[in-house]
């Protein structure tokens, strides 16, 4: 066997660790770490195929069996992606009508703690003029940029924190039953309360921003998966309108915010739409949607964007939905299988919460 095949053999081998590692349970944060660039290693995975066909004479079984591998180990990364491309079946029905009778919109911006572009946020804000607008990673600096804000929105939820994970919530809707908590650490918050539409309907919203598993943040990713099963168990007990929204650190396509869709019964917009990937804004080819909402199935869509850059490294989300019933009726509901709500319970009691509920 010629040195370039055996090479080639080498990379074929390295290039079916993502989907190796990322298909286990384990939650150590560098196998998590290959649940987030599923587009990033397609594109590699086929580049090395490509150049495999082309190295391989395939006079040799262990030829076939690499480049085969390597198609199997496309497919499953592919499969992984699908729903969020525009071939796929929308999730969320769009709105129909001409003028929306009972809409909702919402800016959601992890604004990076060490930005100071505040109104660059300013602009994006005074443009779309959202319902809600949520900061993420903002301290007291960024509450003093966005006091301008308050004139408009009257309602807000304010928790400054300097650990990257303060978050603040302006609302021109009535909040009401607003708390904050802290599910699993005691320097993590997330909001949790009630928004009151102008037809007087009223919708729980819950705002969160769990740690993610990185070497400089957490050695695994318990806390955060265990902070989105723990909501999205009891999201479906209190079946009511729901919004949840905020930078989850996890992908849409991940095991752990999929499970989280299925036992909460929430509806995620992106299906059949796209990826609207926000982060890393610095780096235009390594990116992947992190900042997400997520609803109940009494909403349509009016309209779902990315915003421009604003000196953070997220992209700021816009969403605008129409709050009508009768979507209930066509809107089926994700399930979790018996198996799976098992085995979210057991990241739960492993995370060891220090709230028992949301």
């Amino acid at each position: 066997m010629e040195i370039s095949e055996i090479i080639m053999l080498v990379f074929c081998g390295l290039f079916l660790i993502p989907s190796l590692a990322s298909a286990t349970r384990f939650d150590q944060w560098w196998i998590r770490a290959f649940d987030f660039p599923r587009i990033q290693i397609s594109i590699l995975i086929i580049s090395v195929i490509i150049i495999g066909i082309i190295v391989f004479d395939f006079s040799e079984l262990i030829h076939f069996i690499a480049i085969g591998l390597l198609i199997l180990s496309l497919i499953y990364q592919l499969h992984k992606i699908y729903p969020y491309t525009s071939l796929a079946k929308k999730e969320v029905m769009e709105f129909e009508d001409e003028d929306p009778s009972d809409n909702i919109s919402l800016l959601v911006s992890n604004v990076l703690t060490t930005n100071n572009k505040y109104h660059k946020l300013l602009e994006i804000v005074n443009r779309r003029q959202p319902d809600i607008l949520l900061t993420l990673e903002s301290d007291k600096k960024w509450e003093d940029a966005l006091k301008e804000l308050e004139k408009e929105y009257k309602y807000t939820v304010k928790v400054p924190q300097d650990n990257l994970y303060g978050m603040h919530l302006y609302s021109k809707l009535k909040l009401e039953e607003t708390e904050i908590r802290y599910l699993v650490r005691n320097d993590i918050p997330s909001i949790h309360g009630f928004v009151r539409l102008d037809d007087n309907s009223k919708i729980r919203i819950h705002c969160m921003h769990p740690k993610p598993p990185s070497p400089s943040e957490a050695d695994t990713s318990t806390n955060r998966d265990a902070e989105l099963l723990m909501l999205g168990r009891d999201v479906k007990d209190q079946d009511k309108s729901v919004l949840v929204f905020g930078d989850l650190n996890d992908v849409a396509w991940s095991r752990t915010t999929r499970l989280f869709q299925q036992m909460s019964g929430l509806l995620d917009p992106r299906i059949g739409r796209g990826f609207f990937n926000t982060f890393h804004a610095g780096h235009r080819f390594l990116r992947w949607p992190l900042d997400h909402v997520f609803h109940s199935n009494d909403f349509t869509l009016i309209e779902i964007a990315r915003e421009k850059p604003m000196g953070s490294d997220h992209f700021p989300m816009y969403i605008n939905l129409n709050f009508e019933r009768r979507a209930e009726q066509e809107q089926e509901k994700p399930e979790a299988e018996e198996e799976e709500k098992e085995w979210a319970q057991d990241k739960i009691d492993d995370a060891e919460p220090r709230q028992k509920g949301v």
